[in-house]
């Protein structure tokens, strides 16, 4: 009993220590842009102007960040060409932090905030 215990506990640790191996440089400030980009979203939707509710909407589903900006968009209230750019932006990091390059994730989350603004 106690040989399961001690295995399932080491199995438990390394598991542990296999993701957190995988977390890119920046992983921590694109975890924290992409709450800040939420953020605002949710922001921009609770102050600006209503548009009629979905299909969706009736049946309980919960709106995702990405359909905020969608009804947004379509609202006027955010450009096109600026959720394109946050999004490359956020791709572009993710890229550079899967590979391990701090600078160019870096590099594109300074792109993503001056899109964002304040």
């Amino acid at each position: 009993m106690i040989t399961l215990r001690v295995a399932a506990g080491g199995a438990l640790v390394l598991a542990l220590s296999i993701s957190i191996s995988n977390a890119g440089p920046c992983a921590g400030a694109i975890d924290a842009m992409q709450a800040r980009i939420d953020a605002k979203l949710e922001a921009k939707a609770a102050a600006g102007p209503t548009a009629k509710e979905g299909v969706a909407a009736g049946i309980g589903l919960q709106p995702t960040p990405q359909s905020i900006a969608a009804a947004e968009e379509k609202l006027g209230d955010i450009s096109a060409r600026k959720v394109k750019a946050i999004k490359r932006g956020m791709a572009r990091a993710r890229a550079g932090d899967k590979v391990g390059d701090r600078r160019a994730c870096n590099k594109a989350l300074a792109a993503v905030q001056r899109v964002l603004g304040p």
